[in-house]
Parts: structure tokens; sequence; C-alpha cells
């Protein structure tokens, strides 16, 4: 891999200067930047090194206005040069540029006094002790301060040897962590005669080759790498680092700053992602986010049950976008208030698609400090169980897995009372899993059958032809094998078939049904049961469900407008809503009820 350095600094302290005198390419690109003598977007150059390799260096603008602009660069680096100007000292840019860097918690720096040139020694030393001040407290605590003159090449050798120390460290640190796939975040696009769109972007985790398909992200649309380029040489493979990809399958106008060329599983399009903040932010708090190349505004949510204070001092909260951006787990960031103490705030996110509705209970401060415990340790494996004990179940390749504590919970209240038949059992076992975690009705028919399967593999379940026993025990009958007991199944379904149906308990005496035939009538999904004492039949419930969703397309679904279309009451109407929104068929909002996330898949 090459290591990534950034600049920075206050505006006019020689940050370009030094990389012109450090690598002899000029990082100020634009006409207007040579013109003004000031870096307004971000720039790029590179060093070779004695041994062969290089580095890659990120060149940011200082200006306060700018500092969007800064975290472009910032976003992708591995390590920092902070530059302060001997004749000026640490400034306004200096210490924000600090802030940032560490609310990226990049680790590994060095800090350079420039224009030496200008002042005496002593007020060299006076600046070098300054600076060496303004790191402590900071995750570049400790760093090596150094003294240059770009202009004499005063101290430039000096430099390059403890960027080879500086690299090393970074390369150590990051071979501990392993790789989860290849991941550029676009910072700029472009079209070259012959070639077609092109972008640019630090490439991260595995090596990428030609002819090698990426999805963009946000977008989801499929590329194909049709010219690789480092350092202005074409080649066929190219490794962590700077890196131009000239993709075939999109207009340049359809691509932009802050999407991501990947074929890494993990990194998704979200606009609500979990995440762990550096210290608390209060709930409602509107805020500028700060990822890889992208920003975005955003809301802290910070109530109910993402109002998460951790053991270690950070804070859990939900970031809700104003757009997707492409995130993924691990990902760092900062977030950005615009006015007020700590403007700056670090963060790491923990999970691109949090829970939603009855798997958001899982949602505990000791799972998500889990969760948050194994991205910072890098097992991929450990992420893995946290996030599947967040959740309840996970999806993925049209496969459902269970926590072990969904699957033992299921599982004994199989075995308790095994229904007759697999068919009972699966539909059955199906609605216990709905009820402790969110998955669709298919997915938990998958996962039912999966469990049972194994259960029977396991020999704690027989299966006999199509009846399922205890070891030792005879089949059970189902409850409709009776025809009395059938019957009277019939007659609560059909009592059942009201906007406003009597209670269910009340409802079964009259219909002389058994507490056996109602479960039955709930595993075979005949009846819908909301509440301990209020169920409905399954086909009358679908069409309250339509009517829910066809009201809350035109309009937010307020209760009483709800009420009134149903003809029912609050009772009931209250009651279906929080269903409904448990289940993700609709979601809850200030003004009312909206088309939820899971409304075109959910069926019951």
């Amino acid at each position: 891999m090459t290591v990534v350095v950034g600049t920075a600094g206050h505006i006019d302290h020689g940050k370009t200067s030094l990389l012109r005198a450090l690598t002899g390419i000029d990082a100020d690109r634009l006409p207007e930047e040579r013109r003004r003598g000031m870096t307004i977007d971000v720039g790029y150059a590179h060093l070779g090194l004695p041994d062969g390799s290089e580095l890659d260096f990120v060149d940011v603008p200082g200006h306060d206005r700018l500092v969007g602009n800064m975290l472009v660069g910032a976003g992708e680096i591995d390590a920092a040069l902070l530059v302060v100007a001997a004749d000026d000292g640490p400034r306004a840019q200096t210490l924000e540029h600090l802030e940032l860097l560490d609310a990226l918690e990049i680790r590994h720096g060095i800090a350079v006094v420039t224009k030496t040139d200008l002042v005496t020694t002593e007020r060299v030393a006076a600046v070098a002790g300054q600076v060496a001040d303004f790191l402590r407290g900071t995750t570049l605590e400790g760093s090596a301060v150094l003294a240059v003159s770009s202009e004499r090449g005063e101290g430039i050798e000096a430099l390059r040897v403890a960027l080879l120390t500086l690299r090393d460290r970074v390369d150590s640190a990051e071979g501990a962590g392993g790789t989860w796939g290849s991941r550029l975040a676009i910072d700029r696009v472009f079209t070259v005669k012959g070639r077609g769109t092109v972008v640019t972007g630090t490439l991260r985790g595995r090596p990428l080759a030609m002819d090698a398909r990426l999805r963009l992200v946000p977008g989801e649309q499929t590329v194909r790498v049709r010219g690789l380029q480092v350092h202005g040489r074409t080649v066929d493979r190219a490794t962590p680092g700077r890196t131009a990809i000239a993709v075939a399958g999109v207009a340049a106008e359809d691509v932009h700053r802050g999407m991501v060329l990947t074929d890494d599983p993990d990194v998704r399009a979200s606009d609500r992602v979990l995440v762990r903040l550096r210290a608390p932010v209060a709930d409602g708090a509107r805020v500028r986010l700060h990822l890889g190349t992208a920003s975005v505004d955003a809301r802290v949510s910070r109530s109910g049950r993402d109002a998460l204070d951790l053991p270690d001092g950070s804070a859990g909260a939900i970031l809700r976008l104003v757009a997707p951006i492409a995130v993924a787990p691990g990902d760092r960031f900062v977030l950005r208030r615009p006015s007020g103490p700590d403007r700056a705030m670090g963060g790491l996110a923990l999970d691109a698609a949090p829970a939603r509705g009855i798997s958001r209970r899982r949602q505990t401060v000791a799972r998500v400090a889990r969760l948050a415990d194994s991205l910072l340790g890098r097992d991929r494996a450990a992420v893995h169980a946290a996030r599947l004990e967040l959740h309840g179940a996970l999806t993925a390749g049209g496969r459902v897995e269970l926590a072990p504590d969904v699957r033992e919970t299921v599982a004994g209240g199989l075995l308790a009372e095994p229904p007759a038949t697999v068919a009972a059992a699966r539909a059955g076992t199906a609605v216990a899993i709905r009820r402790l975690v969110s998955l669709r009705r298919d997915e938990a028919v998958a996962a039912a059958a999966t469990l049972i399967d194994d259960l029977v593999a396991t020999g704690r379940l027989v299966h006999d032809g199509e009846r399922l026993h205890l070891p030792g025990a005879a089949p059970a009958a189902e409850p409709e094998d009776d025809p009395v007991v059938a019957a009277a199944m019939d007659r609560l379904e059909a009592a059942l078939a009201s906007p406003t149906p009597q209670g269910l308990s009340d409802a079964a005496a009259q219909a002389r049904c058994p507490r056996s035939g109602v479960r039955r009538l709930e595993q075979l999904g005949r009846i819908v049961v909301l509440a301990p004492d209020l169920a409905y039949a399954a086909a009358t419930y679908a069409g309250i469900e339509r009517t829910a969703l066809e009201l809350a397309a035109r309009a937010p679904l307020t209760p009483a407008a709800f009420r009134d279309a149903t003809g029912t009451s609050r009772k009931y109407v209250m009651a279906i809503l929080e269903d409904l929104d448990r289940r993700g068929v609709l979601r809850r909002t200030p003004s009312g009820h909206v088309i939820g996330p899971r409304a075109g898949l959910v069926a019951r």
C-alpha cells in the first residue's frame, strides 16, 4: 500500500510550497489557485523514496471558508503534516485543522515549522514549543516537530527521513487490520478523450485489477474498470493509494465527488446510520456530516432507544441524513456544527442499516458497545456476531441467521408443545420469530424451516412422515383434526372479520373455541393478534392495512383521520398504527404516519 499524508494548517503558512520542495510537484492545479497564490480545492503530489516505494500527499486549503474542502482531503488520509509558519505562529485554522484531525482520530503525523529563513533561531524554537503544546491532548500528541525552509531547502532532507519513519509506523498499524474489499471514495471526475469517464481518489482495502466490476454507491450502478493509473503511470493492477480509474458503464455527469466505487458488500447507501460519538450531542442537533469525500446535512437522534451513553464515555446515536451517502461499519467521520463550543465532533459508523420495528427493542447499551469495540478491534467475525446480537436476525444471500438467544427462545417454545405437522410447526415458529425480530414473513418462514431441520438433525425433534413429535412420544393431533374444534375455529375467524371486533377472549368463548384452536388460527395466519385481547381475521386486517397505506400515500396519516376512514375508535386505531409502525409498513413522524420502508415488502 501507499501511505497517504495530508497537509493541515492556516492559510499562507507554506503547505503547498513545502510539498513542492519535497516532491517537485505543484499541488495547486487550478489556474485561479496559481494566480491567487492560495489553495482553493484539494491538490495532490507524490514522493519517490529510496527503497522504490512512494508516498502520496493531499494538499488542503487553509482558508476558514474552505474547511469543507479541507475535510474532503482529510477524510481519506493515513497521516498528517501540520504546517505552522515561523513568522506567524499557530493561528485560527491551525487549531481548527488540528481539531478536525483529532476528530478523525489521525494518530500518525509530523508538525513542520516553515519559513525559518524569515526569522531568528530563537523565534523558530519558540514556535516549535508552541506547536508541541498545541498537540498535547490530541491524537497527534508526541509527534515530531521539525523546522524547514522551503525556499532554501534547509531541513527538507531531515523531513524526508522522518517521513520514512512515519510511513513504517502507518504500515505497521494498517497491517494488523486486514482488508475487507476494494473501495475508492471519489474526489474528482472528468472525461478523457478515448478513455471516457475517469475518477480519482484514494484506493483502500484490496488491490484493484483491470476489468474488475465495481458498484457505484449511492445508486448501485455497476461499472467496469477499463483503465488504471497511479502517479501518471498506466498499470494493470493498483495497490492502495492515490489512483485514477477509467470506468465503463457510466457517464461523467452521473458521477460526483462523495460517491464511492467498491466491491465491498459492507458499503451501502444509507440515510440513517447508528453511530458512536466521542461525546454526547443534544437530541435533534443539526450538523454537517463529513465522511470520506462526502458531506451532507444531518440530524442527531438521541431520544428513547437512541439515547445511549456508552461505558467509555462515548455516546450512541442515530444520524438521520437529508440524502443517502456511501457508508460502511467502521467508517470514521466528523460532525460540524455552525456555532458554539466543540464545533467539530468525531465519530464512528456502527451500522448503516440500524434495526427497525420490533428488533429496535434489542438496541441496548451493552449490545451497541460490543459492536463498537469489535469494529475498533477490526475483527470481522466479532463484528458479525455483535451485529447479529444487536438485530436478532440477519439476512444475506437468501439465508436468514438468528441470534443464539432468539433461536433458543423460539426452539424452547416449539419443544414445549410441538405442533403435530411440519407445516403447522413452520407456520407457528415463523409467527414466534416475528414476535421477537423484524423479518418479512417469507424470511421468517425460511428461518423457521431451518430451525426445525436443525432440531430434527440434532435429535431434539423427530420427523415422522409429515408429523413431528418429541423423542419417545407419539405424534400429537392438531386442533383442526377434531371436527368440533375445527367448526369452532371457523366461527371465531368469522366473528373477528369486523373493523371493530369484540375482545378475543369473549369472541373465543362465544365461538366455544379452545385456547389450542386460537393458537392454531394464528399459526396458520388466519387471524392477526395485535394485543392479548385484540385480534382480526387476516383478510379483514389486510383490508385495513391497504386503507392505511392508501391514506398515508396522500398525506401523513393521523389517528383521527384513520379513525374516520375506518369507522372505528381510538382503541382500535392506536393498536393498528403501532403494529404497522413496528413492522415498518408505516413510519411515525411528528405530522403523522407516512409510508414505511417495508410497505412494499411486508405481507401477512
